[in-house]
């Protein structure tokens, strides 16, 4: 079985697309900013939620940075 596989490299074999994965990272962090408007009495939550859909855009925005300046591929 081993002998008929073609030989690839790693690179070949990249998860995914990026774009989706932005897409997916903005929808993701929208939804979280969304659940601020809830039925919840403590600020806690929404510090969370805001925190962790920051976070999302930031590395999503870093991702952005570093491949259109050539230091991820």
């Amino acid at each position: 079985m081993a002998g008929s596989e073609p030989v690839t490299s790693p690179d070949q074999h990249k998860p995914g697309h990026r774009k989706l994965g932005r897409i997916g990272a903005v929808l993701s962090a929208l939804a979280l900013v969304a659940m601020v408007c809830g039925n919840h009495e403590g600020k806690v939550e929404d510090i969370w939620l805001v925190s962790l859909a920051a976070l999302l855009l930031v590395i999503v925005i870093g991702d952005v940075v570093l491949r259109r300046s050539g230091l991820r591929s």
